[in-house]
């Protein structure tokens, strides 16, 4: 025991300021109260979080500001909603569009999202929803949905539908979440987009049958198709046979909102280092109400929410301040697709050529366990209770390595096996996802599901504070380590 106090003592100077469980505790009860309802983003109970951190941050002494968010909300009319293709009636789910649509165009194939010698323009563009040989190689950037439907708005397409890859070799996450006794969102119908987005084109999804359906009456079979494709013996896009698209979406409950993301910046002490920036980020939103049920978020994201508020006290009250500056960003928006964050690098307070780094907390406070989803399919060990996930390692080495180095004074055991994921989509699921298709070194730092996850049940008292804490101590040596020159410069 004496030679454990030895050891801890020792580490004190090492780790300089430490994160104070109790402080963390106190804030989460806070944003958890029934007064917040859940942080709806637009929803009022939200509004206080984001007063209440921008008070935190200037307590915490450092520049304040709040960023206007533009969003627009809405809700899909469902029975109102169709895409008739071949004669046939289809539906749509997951329908993303600012406005009505009321569209008749021809459909072209892009596969994965290869549009070489592929004319679509005034076309619909069907899709794979994933990549060629995607459960061998992993996630990449490019096959995120959003970069295939800018792709397809900039050569001219007039919209976009994704349908499930037929010979994929693991279940959709829509098949997962089926898994789930309960609805656990606060309601599939809504989302949200960004106003400033103009290349934006409606896009929908169908199901698996309904594109395989699409592609057999156009003369093709889809798994042959994918087949080839993946072997590379047929061209990854060409148009279709004679197929007349005729797509209806209806929008309802429509309206013009501003939300925030809350930004505290400790300017460097480097004359000329000080216009680089470290960037530690989470998300205050939540999925407000589910019936009569609040959805606390109290590990997604209060968990995430508390660890930035707290590296900023940490900072703001340190004797020296690191070379690069330090900025603490509290996002809107998460849950409606990561909305805050993608508005963030279209108009960044820090040029992102400058920015050098980005610590992402997101649901940061528990023991990560099977869910419904994730059994058969996760390797979760049977003691997670000091174990911590990053996600994005794989991208730029060198951040993982900064954070394992600083991690020698922690001591938690760090798992990079959401890297290999091709099940779950967890690569594109967080605010750090929008730095990394920037080409910015980002990593989710993540403690892993649980079957709280998006449910009632997600409270205060089942927070590990203690691997909290290391969290955030960990995260205080790395910045510091990253704001001081040990990541370089792209």
């Amino acid at each position: 025991m004496r030679i454990n106090c030895l050891l801890a003592l020792l580490a004190l100077p090492l780790l300089g300021q430490q994160a104070s469980q109790l402080r963390m505790r106190a804030d989460l009860t806070f944003l958890t109260a029934d007064s917040l309802q859940g942080r709806l983003s637009l929803a009022p109970g939200d509004q206080v979080a984001i007063d209440w951190i921008a008070s935190e941050f200037l307590k915490a002494g450092t520049e304040m500001q709040l960023q206007p968010v533009p969003l627009i909300e809405y809700r899909v009319d469902r029975a109102a909603s169709h895409l008739t293709i071949n004669g046939k009636r289809h539906t749509v789910s997951g329908a993303s569009t600012t406005k009505d649509v009321e569209l008749r165009a021809p459909v072209v194939f892009a596969g994965f999202g290869d549009y070489t010698g592929l004319d679509v323009k005034g076309k619909i563009v069907l899709l794979f929803e994933h990549e060629a040989n995607e459960s061998e190689k992993g996630q990449s950037l490019a096959g995120q949905p959003r970069a295939k439907i800018l792709a397809a708005a900039t050569q001219g397409a007039v919209a976009v539908m994704i349908m499930p890859d037929p010979g994929r070799k693991h279940p959709t996450y829509g098949e997962l979440t089926a898994r789930r006794p309960r609805t656990s969102t606060v309601n599939q119908s809504i989302a949200s987009q960004m106003l400033e987005e103009k290349a934006a084109i409606p896009q929908w999804s169908i199901s698996e049958a309904a594109g395989m359906e699409i592609l057999t009456a156009a003369g093709h079979d889809a798994r042959k198709i994918q087949t080839a494709i993946e072997a590379g013996t047929r061209p990854s896009a060409f148009p279709l046979r004679d197929p007349m698209a005729e797509v209806v979406i209806k929008l309802q409950d429509r309206k013009e909102a501003v939300s925030h993301n809350v930004v505290g910046i400790l300017r460097g002490s480097d004359p000329q280092l000080k216009q680089e920036a470290v960037l530690f980020t989470a998300h205050h939103d939540h999925n407000g109400r589910v019936g009569q049920e609040m959805m606390p978020g109290a590990d997604d994201n209060g968990s995430g929410t508390v660890a930035v508020i707290e590296l900023a006290r940490l900072f703001g009250s340190a004797k020296e301040r690191p070379k690069r500056t330090l900025v603490f960003i509290v996002f809107t928006a998460e849950e409606r697709g990561l909305l805050g964050a993608y508005h963030y690098v279209n108009f960044p307070l820090i040029p992102l050529a400058a920015t050098r780094a980005v610590i992402n907390f997101d649901m940061v406070g528990r023991n990560e366990t099977h869910t419904e989803e994730s059994k058969g399919l996760v390797n979760i060990a049977p003691d997670t209770s000091n174990e911590l996930n990053l996600i994005g390692c794989k991208f730029h080495r060198q951040y993982c390595e900064i954070v394992e180095r600083a991690n020698k004074n922690v001591g938690l055991r760090i798992n990079a096996k959401w890297d290999r994921d091709v099940t779950f989509n967890v690569l594109r699921r967080s605010d750090h996802f929008p730095f990394l298709m920037k080409s910015i070194p980002a990593a989710w730092w993540f403690t892993g599901f649980h079957p709280d996850y998006h449910q009632p049940s997600d409270t205060v008292e089942k927070i590990n504070f203690e691997k909290l804490a290391k969290i955030v101590n960990l995260a205080y040596l790395s910045g510091r380590d990253m704001a001081n020159g040990a990541m370089s410069a792209r």
